[in-house]
């Protein structure tokens, strides 16, 4: 993701960070857990079973903001079940489990209770159908009402919580899944999610998207744009599809976000140069005509704010969300205080594009920003390994968490600096890591005891005394000229979204 331009989190230094389910109580043990046990959310995601693929069947109404939908939620049970939750907000009109009716309750903020009509047993497969029906716009849980209406249409993309507006889910990176998305709009409409586009078929003045992300996706990751769209394809180099879209209604703007978007196929072909191989089978992004001031990295299709092109072309933001393909898509956090392993990769991404396109070295960047900061100012105290619930999205996460990754360029070499880089991606592709993980594989390969660097600018409070790179300019590098305070934070308000407790 990407607030205006930075962001992260991360696990405790030294330390394996373990997502342990709370303990079931006497009584109480085929009853599947309320959260996955998240350090910072922890009625996020739940408890007792995995799930596999979701398959959602949708109809929306742009007029209304009507949204009908059919879940059908393949998992399997990790323990006896004679209960369990997922997490949704919508109002939900009929449950299935396995071909039977089962029991269905509300709890908390955005918890559906399922109580099957037979216990299911462990490892024991599951099919789960929830009918639902609501106008997500007008749902809030607490105040939060994460669901985008526009003017032709409506937008789901938001993080770490967007699922609870449009499909029924185990709501956490650590339960991925592949997915099946069928959205039925009116004619003249577009219904733009994730992956490919298998097929388009119009009835009785209605048009429907057919959507297939074949590689397992985290549900925040999930997206959904309905409005009236002009679609663009093409191809990488290495013959990935590539689909944007741009709504009817940019207006100024148009022009800068066409001329950023249409590199997209550039951008991937530079990073899977750098990175390893692109590790979905599309990509792409979308601008909807939407307030909102963040950008975010939704699986192979990304979605933009327009604001990111009222002053022109805007590569960077591009370079960021799609480096997050490999790093928080392709490997995703194994809890949310692990969201450095995002947002500091993803910026630091920045600084290489930088880098070649001559504008201004990692190093450069790196010693810039470092000064930038005086030693008292608070931006030192958030600790990006650890920022702390409602810190996640700090700009200290994304700067100082660049930062560090220039800092271990510099102690170990741009050789094995970039050799971690690529088997880091290979050895958690469509999986979940943790922080400690990553020191842990930067310590076998370089060889080198790095516990110390990474405990002085992930997790200890204060301005390092050293900075991250080798002495160089000063001075803000040629065609940076943004500070970077200001630097265009790719997510919005999640400060004080996730402020509200």
């Amino acid at each position: 993701m990407r607030i205006y331009r930075v962001r992260l989190l991360a696990a405790a230094a030294g330390a394996v960070t373990l997502l342990l389910m709370p303990p079931a109580t006497a009584g109480d043990t085929a009853q599947g857990a309320p959260g996955i046990g998240d350090a910072y959310y922890p009625d996020y995601g739940n408890g007792g079973y995995d799930v596999s693929h979701y398959d959602l069947r949708l109809r929306y109404q742009p007029s209304s903001d009507h949204l009908e939908g059919t879940a059908t939620i393949l998992a399997t049970a990790t323990q006896n079940l004679s209960r369990f939750q997922l997490d949704f907000a919508l109002d939900v009109a009929a449950v299935e489990v396995n071909g039977v009716a089962a029991k269905h309750a509300t709890a908390g903020s955005h918890e559906l209770v399922i109580t099957p009509e037979a216990t299911i047993s462990k490892d024991q497969p599951m099919n789960v159908v929830v009918r639902y029906a609501d106008t997500p716009s007008k749902v809030k849980v607490g105040t939060l009402t994460a669901w985008q209406r526009t003017s032709d249409g409506a937008v789901a993309a938001n993080e770490p919580e967007m699922a609870w507006w449009w499909f029924p889910s185990n709501d956490h990176p650590l339960d991925k899944a592949t997915y099946d998305v069928s959205v039925s709009v009116p004619d003249g409409t577009s219904a733009i999610s994730n992956g490919v586009l298998t097929r388009t078929s119009s009835q009785l003045g209605w048009t429907r998207y057919n959507w297939r992300e074949t590689k397992p996706q985290a549900t925040y990751l999930a997206t959904l744009a309905v409005g009236k769209f002009e679609i663009l394809k093409g191809k990488t180099k290495g013959g990935v599809p590539v689909i944007n879209a741009y709504s009817h209604e940019l207006g100024s703007s148009a022009g800068a976000a066409r001329a950023s978007l249409e590199r997209t196929s550039e951008v991937v072909d530079w990073e899977s140069g750098v990175f390893g191989p692109y590790p979905f089978d599309a990509a792409g992004g979308y601008v909807p005509q939407t307030s909102t001031r963040f950008a975010l990295e939704t699986q192979t299709r990304v979605f933009y704010s327009p604001a990111f092109f009222t002053r022109g072309a805007n590569l960077y933001v591009v370079v960021h969300e799609n480096a997050h393909q490999w790093f928080g898509d392709s490997v995703s956090v194994a809890s949310w205080r692990d969201i450095w392993l995002n947002e500091g990769f993803a910026s630091y991404a920045e600084w290489l594009w930088s880098e070649k396109q001559g504008e201004g070295t990692a190093q450069q960047l790196a010693n810039y920003a470092y000064a930038f900061y005086p030693a008292d100012s608070a931006f030192w105290k958030v600790k990006p390994g650890d920022p702390g619930k409602g810190n996640e999205f700090h700009h200290a996460v994304y700067d100082r968490g660049a930062m560090t990754l220039q800092a271990l360029r510099t102690t170990v070499g741009d050789g094995v600096f970039f050799r971690i880089i690529r088997d880091w991606v290979m050895v958690k592709r469509y999986g979940n890591a943790s922080v400690a993980e990553f020191i842990d594989l930067a310590e076998r390969i370089s060889g080198k005891r790095l516990d110390e660097l990474f405990r002085t600018w992930l997790y200890t409070s204060g301005r390092p005394a050293v900075g991250p790179a080798a002495p160089g300019a000063r001075v803000a590098p040629r065609g940076r000229v943004d500070k970077p305070g200001s630097w265009e934070r790719i997510h919005r308000l999640h400060q004080a979204v996730h402020a509200r407790g």
